[in-house]
């Protein structure tokens, strides 16, 4: 699967960016999509991920009730659309896909997107 994540840009604190993940060569319904960021001078963490049905989605704390995850298989792509942006939600991120269960360990994703900066300031 190659993956190519989309939408970043330079916005405001309590603004919004849709971040998308498009996907081509395997089937992108047989994969767990997850979310990852990484801020200048720390570890990448883990966002959220959606499974293949889109019948489980998962966040971490930090954005749970301000960022939604969705996929549209049929589109092969999934989406990211993060609202009431914070200073501290700025970084890279990352879309990655897997078959594995675990969901939020990064080091069981097998493909990844190129990344795509989130800057959130005034």
């Amino acid at each position: 699967v190659q993956l190519q994540a989309s939408g970043g840009g330079l916005v405001q604190p309590g603004g919004s960016l849709r971040l998308s993940c498009v996907a081509s060569g395997r089937t992108f319904s047989g994969y767990a999509i997850g979310w990852f960021r990484q801020a200048p001078g720390k570890e990448r963490e883990f966002v959220g991920a959606v499974r293949q049905s889109a019948g489980s989605i998962f966040y971490t704390d930090s954005v749970k009730g301000r960022f939604t995850i969705s996929r549209v298989n049929r589109e092969n792509t999934a989406y990211l659309q993060m609202n009431s942006l914070k200073p501290e939600d700025t970084g890279i991120y990352y879309c990655a896909a897997t078959k594995s269960v675990r969901l939020s360990y990064s080091e069981d994703y097998l493909y990844w997107g190129q990344g795509t900066q989130v800057t959130v300031s005034s």
